[in-house]
């Protein structure tokens, strides 16, 4: 099927007829006509019409984790039966099979991932209370001891405001090593748009809602820049899916001069931005307009009760 086709069927079904017979019973599926099963609930106006139909779960032990089918198979086909045969069955349990191992498998990396990512950032925070910790510590005995100077001897205490300099300035570079490697680990592997797609694929099929992801010429942007746009995309994408109840949200990503224009679009039920200001609420806007403006970039909100929401993000290149 052409990405035009698959454009025109829209949101793709869930767990409804026939699809759900094999992700519920896990049980194969071997119809001479789909669409007289008892089962059917029918297809999007654009889906291609099916008659005959081979479909299996794609299983890991009791897990159903998806299914897989063929239908309307090019050959002459018995009166009132099935074209798919028994060996058809066989073969696409083989390919079954080996989708349920290569699904287990990504979800062991990603959970691998998830460890090791988790294990870091319990790492970093050892190292911030060890060593930042300690030259906050000793800043402010310092500046005490400095005060307390200041009349009585202003030699030293000129010293200890020297001393205060220095380990604000060695503070200052240990937190900021530190954010370095807070950086998300798929940026810095995948770059800004497969992250950001990946993101928005798994979003898509844990939600009911349909999320989507466009890319328009984007070229690669210094880290800190990209690293804003991922964060305030995926505040976006929070607020629409678990505040906004939508049912379709739309990710673009496209060239902007040298940089980049974040869009997330949905058709949720919307808000006065104004009322969520003076009732002390920020839906996270405060934390993007910061991460915006913390590269040089803006933001800009448009909604309104029952209007949905659209967030733009501008950044620029380096």
């Amino acid at each position: 099927m052409s990405e035009e086709q698959w454009k025109a069927i829209g949101p793709l079904p869930r767990q409804h007829g026939i699809l759900a017979a094999m992700l519920k019973d896990a049980t194969p599926q071997r119809l001479a006509d789909v669409r007289l099963d008892a089962r059917f609930e029918g297809w999007p106006s654009a889906h291609p019409v099916m008659s005959d139909f081979l479909g299996l779960p794609i299983a890991d032990g009791d897990e159903v984790l998806g299914a897989v089918f063929l239908a309307n198979k090019r050959c002459p086909k018995p009166e009132g039966g099935c074209g798919f045969t028994a060996e058809d069955e066989e073969l696409l349990s083989i390919l079954a099979q080996h989708a349920a191992i290569a699904l287990t498998n990504a979800r062991l990396h990603e959970r691998a991932r998830e460890l090791t990512i988790a294990g870091e950032r319990a790492r970093l925070a050892h190292e911030l209370h060890d060593a930042v910790s300690q030259k906050l510590f000793s800043l402010r005995l310092t500046a005490q001891a400095a005060t307390a100077l200041v009349d009585r001897d202003p030699g030293r205490a000129k010293d200890e405001l020297q001393q205060i300099t220095r380990l604000a300035a060695e503070a200052a570079d240990e937190l900021r090593s530190a954010v370095v490697e807070l950086r998300p680990a798929a940026l810095d592997e995948d770059g800004l748009v497969a992250t950001l797609r990946t993101q928005v694929q798994v979003l898509d099929r844990a939600h009911s809602a349909r999320v989507t992801f466009a890319c328009h010429g984007v070229r690669a942007l210094p880290a800190a820049q990209e690293e804003a746009v991922l964060r305030v995309a995926q505040e976006a994408l929070h607020n629409a899916l678990r505040h906004a109840d939508a049912r379709q949200v739309d990710v673009t990503l496209a060239r902007h001069g040298q940089g980049a224009r974040l869009r997330v679009a949905d058709d949720g039920k919307g808000f006065d931005p104004s009322a969520v200001r003076r009732a002390g609420r920020h839906l996270g806007l405060v934390s993007m307009r910061y991460r915006a403006g913390g590269v040089g970039g803006g933001l800009t909100v448009e909604s309104a009760p029952g209007k949905g929401t659209v967030i733009e993000m501008e950044v620029p290149g380096g």
